[in-house]
């Protein structure tokens, strides 16, 4: 096999030289392998965002990566991010993950790739992805899945359970109801791993009718068509959320030591009927309703009715305060809270617990809740990976996780 990756099209090639980009990387730690887990046990990068290459290679434990600010450490858990499907967790446009080098950050490579071997329950899974720029001048994701092209990006939600949590998801609660939706839909893949293609399918559709409505005059019979598409997976959408929101909402009442408990519910017209009316019966409802809001909808260029609307609600289950008002620090340690909850449940019901990527996750946490969450990751048995600058605020860690430094874009034990 060749020595690096090759763009977007040598996804899955890896490279076996261990001095790339002045990597020495650690011969991982053998794992118990009597313990089912999903890890990413290689990564490779090749021009993606201030990496020209790099390879990663670990173990099942968790991974701790400390360096300066700037040195390239969430652009690691970015690349992995990327193993699922969406826009990772900067949700970054496809070129503004090119890499770019000299004092003004002009672009030096594009066709930017993610190489990774995923260690899953069925076994070692190759998974690549990255840029490619089209025919046209275009741009768009290729993904593949040992070694054959996916046919989408939701094909990753079969083979990667992944969350995470960054610095900019501390403001969940007071922002827009969108980036809570995003959070509540990439915990429900975790349980249903085809969510993610029905979250796709309701988005096309939903961006479909609304060119047809704003542009017009339109085919009545296609606008019926997308309207169909929506009803039928905005309903399946919708029932996921709930059914997800409800097993969370129990298993964050269970409590997770040194985290307040959160309480949990989707808020929406579709999820509300849900309540009192069959599946079937809602999806009439929601396709009749999308019928008689064309007008409107034309006017707003939107859609007045679907889970496109809904909100995760939040509360404080002891005091009942809702998440946007309390503290900083309490919302933090209630997002750190429903995520410990969610890695529980799955570890519980799939025998796995999933991926977690928590860039500076112990930023503004007292010593207690570091201990609290360290413990917490230890004794669910999965891989996380968390990044900071200090290296003594994961001392707890010592023993039971690898630790790696990461400046200037170089990657050592």
């Amino acid at each position: 096999m060749g020595e690096a990756v090759t763009g977007a099209r040598g996804l899955v090639e890896t490279a076996h030289n261990p001095h790339i980009n002045g990597m020495v990387p650690e011969e991982p730690a053998s794992a118990d392998e009597d313990v089912p887990r999903q890890a990413v046990t290689r990564l490779v990068l090749t021009d993606f965002r201030c990496y020209r290459q790099a390879r990663v290679a670990v173990d099942a434990r968790p991974v701790v990566l400390t360096g300066p600010n700037g040195a390239g450490k969430t652009n690691l858990l970015e690349a992995i991010s990327f193993l699922t499907p969406g826009r990772g967790l900067r949700r970054a446009r496809l070129g503004e993950i090119d890499r770019r080098a000299g004092a003004d950050g002009a672009v030096v490579a594009t066709s930017w790739a993610v190489a990774a071997d995923v260690a899953t329950t069925d076994g070692v899974v190759q998974i690549g992805t990255g840029r490619e720029t089209t025919a046209n001048g275009g741009e768009r994701r290729l993904v593949r899945i040992d070694g054959a092209p996916a046919r989408s990006q939701a094909a990753l939600s079969e083979y990667v359970n992944l969350v995470w949590l960054t610095p900019q998801m501390d403001r969940l609660f007071i922002e827009g109801a969108a980036p809570r939706r995003r959070f509540l839909d990439r915990l429900v893949y975790g349980f249903d791993p085809g969510h993610a293609a029905r979250v796709a399918a309701y988005d096309q559709a939903l961006r479909e009718r609304g060119k047809l409505l704003r542009e017009g005059p339109y085919d009545a019979a296609w606008l019926g068509a997308l309207e169909e598409s929506m009803a039928r997976h905005g309903v399946a959408v919708a029932a996921a959320r709930r059914d997800v929101v409800a097993r969370l909402d129990r298993a964050c009442a269970a409590g997770v030591a040194g985290f307040p408990s959160a309480a949990l519910a989707v808020v929406g017209t579709v999820e509300a009927a849900l309540d009192g009316q069959p599946a079937l019966a809602v999806e009439d409802e929601l396709r009749a309703r999308l019928a008689t809001s064309r007008r409107q909808d034309a006017e707003s260029g939107g859609a007045a009715f679907g889970p496109h609307r809904a909100d995760l609600a939040v509360r404080h289950a002891g005091t009942f305060v809702a998440a946007e008002q309390c503290s900083t620090g309490e919302q933090k340690a209630l997002l750190i809270a429903i995520l410990l909850a969610h890695a529980r449940l799955q570890a519980a019901l799939r025998g796995v617990a999933p991926i977690m990527l928590l860039d500076e996750i112990v930023a503004h946490l007292d010593r207690e809740r570091r201990r609290a969450l360290f413990a917490e990751l230890v004794a669910l048995g999965g891989q996380a990976w968390l990044t900071g600058t200090d290296d003594e605020l994961f001392a707890e860690l010592r023993g039971a996780a690898q630790f790696l430094r990461v400046a200037d874009a170089t990657i050592a034990a």
